[in-house]
């Protein structure tokens, strides 16, 4: 599996299963703009509401306006310094803005009064990779799987970070630990082989693609790595 492409499936994930929107999920863009509008004209003839600056911040996520998501969450913030919605969020727009040194200040601030917020700890680890501080994501990934040793996508981003530190053994356990965790999900079975494949480790990998393939996981989606076993 391509690293830059899993990163990447990994950040997607991380906004995912973080951002628990208000309103309901939709992928109509006019949807928003309309929803915008009412709650434009909500906020301006009402007195001050968290609620209403929060979700129409979060509508700004969903069509992308990310300066004007982090402007609404810097006016909540005005008015509840430790609001963990918009401190985290904020961190969410400015990493998509790729600043990632403010993302990360919002992130440490957060963790402050909630040290065991999952999905704060594990975007850290993401910011501070993007900032080439790999060491300290490693640490922050170590502490997460301190925090919460029943979590698959945390040993598996700890995994992918030590693949890239070339820390291949340790990658290894992790992958196998996030299979335990979460055996029905084909990601993990196919990143662990993966990597048995590049360690020129065919045997092992095709073992564990079998292992998959019990735990019910479709062989039709392993496929390509089964392939990859016979070269």
């Amino acid at each position: 599996m391509d690293c830059k492409l899993y990163r990447k499936g990994l950040v997607l994930f991380v906004a995912i299963l973080s951002q628990q929107l208000v309103l309901a999920q939709t992928t109509d863009s006019q949807y928003w703009r309309d929803s915008l509008k009412v709650l434009n004209k909500q906020i301006d003839t009402s007195p001050w509401s968290t609620d209403l600056h929060l979700r129409k911040a979060a509508i700004n996520l969903e069509l992308k306006q990310w300066q004007y998501a982090i402007d609404e969450y810097a006016l909540v913030l005005q008015h509840e310094p430790r609001n963990p919605a918009a401190l985290f969020y904020r961190a969410y727009a400015n990493t998509h803005m790729r600043r990632f040194d403010l993302a990360r200040n919002d992130l440490n601030d957060l963790l402050v009064f909630l040290p065991r917020h999952f999905e704060a700890r594990l975007s850290l680890a993401v910011v501070l990779q993007q900032l080439g501080r790999k060491q300290e994501a490693l640490d922050e990934l170590n502490q997460t799987i301190e925090m919460h040793a029943d979590s698959a996508v945390a040993y598996a981003a700890r995994a992918n970070l030590e693949r890239q530190l070339k820390l291949d053994e340790a990658a290894l356990y992790d992958w196998q630990r996030a299979e335990q965790l979460a055996p029905k999900d084909p990601t993990y079975a196919v990143s662990h082989a993966d990597l048995l494949i590049v360690l020129e480790r065919r045997e092992e990998a095709r073992r564990v693609l079998d292992e998959a393939v019990k735990r019910g996981i479709p062989k039709g989606m392993l496929l390509e790595w089964y392939d990859k076993c016979k070269r």
